[in-house]
């Protein structure tokens, strides 16, 4: 079994009075080190995917394994230490917290959760790595679009998960930016360098920009809610 085995997953939702499938009986197997990307248009379920994928929306149907385990067996407290521990979001858009620098955003998962060890070194090695360690005492307002999206990519990173799943990460971003965010990703799933125990953070995106494909090692397509190898 993979790090995430995504077994016939399904998403119903209804509208107009009819029944509809966001996601529709999706199979993925994720293993440490992959780069996966997942392209489609948009309203083809590929956020809905993200989503139960990470522990963050119950499916209607079937199951997600990480590490062997089945998430959705876990209560609301054990799923949200699931989601903090083992798995790193970079949402769509612009997600840091205005009112704190640069170097706090990226320590507060790490406080969600009772931890010991220095957050602040950490985050601040994080930002090193990926090339921001100078923002540190900045706030977001002072940044650029992908300076917040390192940040962002930083705060996911912070807690050393598993896997690192990114929504749209490039959307917004020019096509240098855009070059750089994706070699960063296919820099984390390849090194261990992020990590301390320099295992692997396997990267999970939807993305509908077809020149970052070459980034990654897998790509599967989205269409109506069914998922499909490229």
């Amino acid at each position: 079994m993979g790090l995430l085995e995504l077994r016939e997953l399904s998403k119903e939702y209804k509208r107009g009075g009819r029944a509809f499938n966001a996601v529709d009986h999706a199979s993925l197997s994720v293993e440490p080190g992959d780069f996966i990307s997942i392209i489609g248009r948009s309203g083809s379920g590929k956020s809905t995917l993200l989503n139960m994928s990470a522990g963050l929306l119950r499916p209607t149907q079937g199951t997600v394994f990480f590490g062997g385990k089945d998430i959705y067996q876990l209560n609301d407290k054990e799923i949200s230490w699931f989601r903090n521990e083992k798995i790193g979001y970079v949402p769509q858009g612009q997600s840091l917290l205005s009112n704190f620098t640069v170097l706090e955003n990226v320590c507060i998962p790490w406080f969600l959760f009772k931890r010991e060890g220095d957050a602040e070194g950490r985050a601040f090695l994080l930002l090193e790595k990926v090339g921001i360690s100078h923002l540190a005492a900045s706030y977001p307002k002072e940044l650029s679009g992908g300076e917040m999206r390192r940040a962002a990519i930083a705060r996911a990173l912070i807690n050393e998960p598993g896997l690192l799943i990114a929504d749209e990460p490039t959307s917004d971003l020019d096509v240098e930016t855009t070059a750089d965010i994706m070699t960063l990703f296919g820099a984390i799933a390849r090194e261990g360098t992020f990590n301390r125990t320099n295992n692997q953070t396997a990267v999970l995106i939807v993305t509908h920009e077809l020149d970052t494909l070459s980034y990654g090692n897998k790509t599967y397509t989205m269409d109506s809610g069914a998922l499909r190898a490229a």
